[in-house]
């Protein structure tokens, strides 16, 4: 008998043995910088069956995502996308804000104790130090005993930084005055040899040269504005933002132009392609993570607006940038092995102007009315100047140590410029911190901003403006923030390994995307995690 149940017991050992972990080999994130989610419908009949398209029709779709904090900007969007918690946890509350200790602005990825590797600025001065909580990455890596890869890669320091984590291999991105891709002492002491032979193709320097016209004829453009319109920047050294932007004319001495062009993302694409090649990511049963940001869709929109013909070309371009990607990784490691999602860190608001001349309620507001209405407060009841320290993202900062020395109430400031700051024509609300820290939400604005809020790194008073406003007097292009559902709706596609094809409508958080990729990993939620996997159907 006991003979019997041994043999029983090692055919059960090498049964379970034999059975391996199924993981996808290389999982790839997509982030679509400013990307809003009616974008692929809108554009839907002159996309083409490889790119946007493939990802609806084969992969699973979640049209109702939304992000579940505001203000919603590309720092903060990349975190929570991959951390899995909002800025109240992960700590990037914004691109950057007001530090009360070095009583100076912070960048979401400076670092100050590293330095550039490829070239000689400062640009490559980042990492991941502030960023508080795991990313996906970073319990992948502590899961295979750090044998995974994890390369983040954006034109935006912060669009591969902050996804890639703390434990990533690398994070790549574009430095506008060489026009190569470039690193940090953080990750690395000198580029890989791959890296600077992509580098010396000189892709920007060919790119630099040429004129970005339309891809289609210019009249098939139907679902934009015209062409010359009021509500476009030109790049500097046009007279109007018309088609051909001829960057050879434009006798630019940097690169920027091909962060604010299509040629970024195709850009973006080269170097993921050669990414995957030269890491071998995928190549063996480890699962690797690979962060792709596409950022130029961003600068485009800022400078175009969502109605401009250069904006719907960027994306026609996209897409074909996305169908090359695809078809790439059909070739190299099969659709099976390669787990991908795609979605956006924000959404982006109408033209103002644009939504007035069409007669919607809407409108641009100067932040320097705050900035005037609080200090003339706090001169007029406090007789104290220095009580006002800084503005962040629509929020002012009380100097917490005059306060003290003063012995007087930073609860009771704080309620009472909040309720002045109400009484400005163009706002909508006021919240003091407390609010934002210790209350129950009793609308979504404010339950939005409390999850952005961390008391270490923001303001003491917050205020919101209306839908359709925004804090500009350019007039021109447009911009993101807002807690609103042009801010916070965004795409979202899963797509590969074994996800079947399908849809849902149901409200989807984008800290819910994290648990879910860590989910098919079967690793660790990331330490900050506050959502739970999506249910996706699979063949498994």
């Amino acid at each position: 008998m006991k003979l019997i149940n041994t043999l029983l017991l090692s055919c059960l050992f090498l049964t379970i043995t034999a059975q391996s972990l199924q993981r996808p080999k290389l999982v790839i994130g997509i982030v679509v910088d400013q990307m809003k989610y009616d974008y692929i419908y809108r554009y839907w009949d002159k996309l083409g069956d490889g790119g946007f398209k493939r990802l609806v029709k084969e992969g699973f779709e979640c049209s109702n995502t939304r992000y579940n904090y505001a203000p919603t900007v590309t720092g903060p969007g990349h975190a929570s996308i991959y951390t899995g918690t909002t800025p109240s946890v992960h700590g990037i509350i914004s691109n950057d804000w007001y530090d009360r200790i070095t009583k100076k602005n912070i960048y979401c990825a400076e670092d100050n104790s590293v330095k550039s590797v490829g070239c000689d600025s400062k640009t490559g001065a980042m990492s991941p130090k502030n960023l508080l909580a795991n990313t996906i990455g970073d319990e992948l890596m502590l899961a295979t005993n750090f044998k995974s890869k994890v390369i983040g890669i954006s034109l935006k320091d912060r669009g591969a930084i902050l996804p890639a984590g703390h434990a990533a291999n690398a994070a790549y991105w574009f430095d506008n005055k060489t026009g190569y891709w470039i690193s940090s002492t953080y990750y690395m002491p000198q580029l890989p040899e791959w890296v600077n032979q992509f580098n010396a193709l000189k892709f920007p320097e060919e790119y630099n040269k040429m004129a970005w016209n339309t891809l289609l004829e210019i009249s098939k453009y139907t679902e934009s504005t015209d062409d010359n319109t009021i509500y476009e920047n030109a790049f500097k050294g046009e007279s109007a933002p018309i088609f051909p932007h001829d960057f050879g004319k434009l006798n630019s001495k940097d690169f920027e132009n091909i962060r604010r062009s299509p040629f970024g993302n195709t850009l973006t694409t080269d170097f993921a392609k050669a990414t995957i090649t030269s890491e071998k990511l995928g190549a063996d049963e480890i699962t690797d993570l690979l962060c792709v940001s596409f950022s130029s869709t961003d600068y485009i929109g800022h400078q175009f607006g969502p109605n401009a013909i250069e904006t719907e070309d960027c994306y026609l371009r996209l897409d074909k940038d996305l169908e090359d990607l695809l078809n790439f990784l059909d070739q190299n490691l099969g659709k099976k092995n390669v787990l991908l999602f795609l979605t956006a860190d924000h959404g982006a608001v109408q033209n103002p102007q644009f939504l007035i001349d069409h007669k919607f309620n809407a409108g641009f507001f100067d932040p320097k009315e705050v900035e005037r209405v609080a200090k003339d407060f706090l001169v007029n009841e406090y007789h104290d100047s220095l009580l006002f320290e800084a503005m962040g993202d629509q929020s002012i900062y009380l100097n917490h140590d005059e306060i003290e020395k003063k012995k007087l109430s930073l609860v009771t400031i704080r309620s009472q410029l909040a309720e002045v700051l109400m009484k400005i024509p163009g706002l909508a609300d006021a919240y003091p911190a407390p609010v934002l820290n210790f209350e129950e939400a009793h609308n979504k604005t404010i339950h939005l901003l409390q999850m952005a809020y961390n008391s270490n790194r923001s303001g003491d008073v917050f205020y919101v403006l209306p839908p359709n406003y925004i804090e500009s007097t350019n007039k021109k292009g447009t911009t993101h923030g807002a807690p609103y559902s042009y801010d916070t709706h965004v795409p979202l596609y899963f797509y590969g390994y074994n996800i079947l094809h399908g849809s849902s409508k149901n409200q989807i958080n984008i800290t819910d995307i994290a648990p879910t990729i860590s989910s098919i990993l079967h690793v660790e939620f990331p330490n900050g995690s506050i959502s739970n996997p999506i249910d996706l159907p699979t063949t498994k």
